[in-house]
């Protein structure tokens, strides 16, 4: 007789787990239009910008509908809650784009490294100082960088030379945040786009 028993099935977890989110409530989006007004009354606002008093959301979606509009939500904590009639779809159109204009206007600046040998020739040179002024036309910052290996270490003038040439190449359109600073086998500065002054623009 043997002394194990056998093991109990597992529950079919899987399908338990697709049932419960199948029947999971979807989350509501937070402008509430048209039927989803359930308070008991509402200040309503017409599609021309013009009062048209406090009346149950009802009463003011017939007026939305007549005219082919729809009523929405736009100040929902005010008391009482204040809708507009209006064309939603074109609503959260305008709402968008003002929210990817918003997204454009607050850019995170890059700091992007260019890394030169203190033997760099001047095809390798000039193609990457092409490189820092179009990163820096983008509106980021440039981190050039001299690695220095083995004797080279030992003249780090070099390295010094490479980065005060590049500065002075690329000429008024940049500003050097960091002079030439020497880090173990490094040596760097740090290079931004220079700002305009306001009165740079005005003629006399």
């Amino acid at each position: 007789m043997r002394c194990g028993s056998e093991k109990a099935p597992l529950p079919e977890t899987k399908e338990v787990l697709i049932a419960f989110y199948r029947g999971a409530p979807r989350r509501e989006s937070r402008t509430r239009v048209n039927e989803r007004i359930r308070t008991r009354e509402i200040r309503v606002i017409d599609d021309q910008g013009e009062q048209l008093g406090i009346m149950p959301p009802q009463q003011a979606l017939v007026i939305a509908k007549e005219k082919g509009l729809d009523l929405v939500e736009i100040s929902p904590t005010a008391s009482p809650p204040v809708c507009r009639i209006m064309d939603f779809g074109r609503y959260q159109y305008q709402e968008q784009k003002r929210a990817r204009e918003a997204k454009k206007r607050q850019k995170t600046i890059d700091v992007k490294e260019i890394k030169f040998r203190p033997k760099v020739d001047e095809h390798d040179y000039q193609f990457k100082k092409k490189h820092i002024e179009r990163f820096l036309a983008d509106g980021d910052k440039v981190k050039a960088t001299i690695f220095m290996r083995g004797r080279e270490q030992a003249h780090p003038e070099i390295g010094r030379r490479i980065l005060e040439r590049l500065v002075k190449d690329l000429g008024d359109q940049v500003t050097q945040e960091t002079m030439p600073r020497r880090e173990g086998n490094t040596m760097h500065t740090i290079l931004s786009q220079r700002t305009p002054s306001r009165g740079a623009d005005k003629k006399s």
